[in-house]
């Protein structure tokens, strides 16, 4: 209990003692040890690093997981090194309530027909969802993690020791400087005439006591000095190893983004594949219908596809040219289609479009082409000219011009 005792009292006193020194360092009041550029340039890469690095983290599991309870009851999980319970994503949900939706209507319905397929693609999309946020947890967000938890910690731990260090060094080197002021003083020449003999022998017997007390800081200096240099290094090391976390997290970064092309993939060849589904059963549902963009997934446009086809002047019935009945089957004669004379617009491509058969048009973005409309067609398609070339376009993919 004594030896505790002591200890405590020893630390306190430390304590206190850095403290005054560090309180007078920031009043101007102390000298202070200052480290060289390249340290101070790791430190302050460092703490960019450790800054950087926990937005990232933040916002990815954001991300990943909008629902902010959700995160806290995920994040209790992980601190009571507990098995995260498996979640139901949004689209599973959704998939879920389709089927059921579609099984009270009726499944034979034109309706429930449609849910079953719409809610059969929602689970894989949920599907892929759950894919990718599970890989992107263990292949980004953990080493996210472990670095903060990790080697940051182990940093910051000695970056405080060697803080400590530093305070040490400079109060030794300020308890040597006072001992040579008091040894210097000591040790001047008395004035003859107004000293007495008495005076020299205590001034000789002080000079020598200062020596003692000078020699004795010089030593703890050193002590001190070594301390701090080894901590230094041990820093530095530490420090330097921040380029290795660089290399790690950006190969975990090019995972992350693996992974999320494979997710946005996944999803597109999902919708993509439900859209030749509802295009295929379009017929049957609405037999006036023309189908030909089945197998087209146009990006949306600011204009809307009934408006933009309504701009678009429909030529007159030509001989031979397709008319409702036939268009709805999908039989147009491009060579037979002349455009008219009147009536034809200039349009600009915005995204590039492969063409699905020989009777569309293939695009490239930021080209000029001829658009019009033929009596009987989709409105979500036009008639696009390219000098000898001609075929289907959709519209979404155009901005027409005046």
């Amino acid at each position: 209990m004594d030896f505790n005792m002591k200890k405590l009292a020893s630390d306190a006193g430390v304590f206190f003692s850095r403290a005054v020194q560090f309180t007078e360092e920031k009043l101007g009041q102390a000298e202070k040890t200052e480290l060289d550029a390249h340290f101070e340039n790791l430190l302050a890469r460092a703490d960019i690093t450790k800054n950087w690095t926990e937005k990232i983290l933040h916002q990815t599991e954001v991300l990943l997981q909008p629902n902010p309870s959700a995160r806290v009851e995920e994040f209790l999980y992980e601190k009571l090194d507990r098995k995260v319970p498996s979640r139901v994503t949004n689209g599973e949900l959704l998939a879920q309530y389709m089927v059921e939706a579609a099984n009270d209507f009726g499944p034979g319905t034109p309706y429930g027909k449609t849910l079953l397929k719409v809610g059969e693609t929602q689970k894989r999309l949920g599907g892929a969802e759950r894919d990718f946020m599970h890989s992107a947890s263990i292949n980004f967000l953990n080493p996210l993690r472990n670095f903060l938890e990790g080697d940051w910690r182990t940093i910051t731990k000695e970056r405080k020791i060697l803080e400590n260090r530093r305070l040490d060094l400079d109060a030794c080197k300020a308890r040597l400087k006072k001992a040579k002021a008091a040894e210097a003083k000591a040790s001047a020449v008395p004035d003859f005439q107004e000293t007495r003999p008495r005076n020299y022998i205590l001034s000789a017997s002080a000079s020598a006591l200062w020596s003692d007390e000078v020699e004795k800081a010089e030593h703890e200096r050193r002590l001190a000095q070594t301390e701090f240099d080894r901590q230094a290094e041990v820093t530095r090391l530490l420090l330097e190893g921040i380029s290795s976390t660089h290399v790690n997290h950006l190969r975990c970064l090019h995972e992350f983004v693996e992974a999320q092309t494979t997710y946005y993939a996944q999803g597109y060849q999902c919708m993509l594949d439900l859209q030749k589904q509802l295009g295929s059963s379009k017929g049957e549902i609405f037999p006036g219908t023309f189908v030909g963009n089945a197998e087209s997934s146009p990006p949306p446009a600011t204009t809307s596809p009934t408006t933009v086809a309504a701009t678009i002047p429909a030529m007159p019935t030509l001989v031979g040219a397709a008319t409702p009945a036939t268009a709805g089957e999908g039989a147009l004669n491009l060579n037979d289609v002349k455009p008219p004379a009147s009536g034809t617009r200039k349009a600009r491509v915005l995204y590039d479009y492969e063409a699905a058969d020989s009777s569309e048009l293939a695009l490239l973005a930021d080209e000029m082409i001829t658009v019009y409309s033929l009596p009987g067609m989709d409105p979500d398609w036009l008639i696009g000219e390219r000098g000898n070339q001609k075929g289907k376009v959709p519209v979404t993919y155009l901005e027409l011009l005046s």
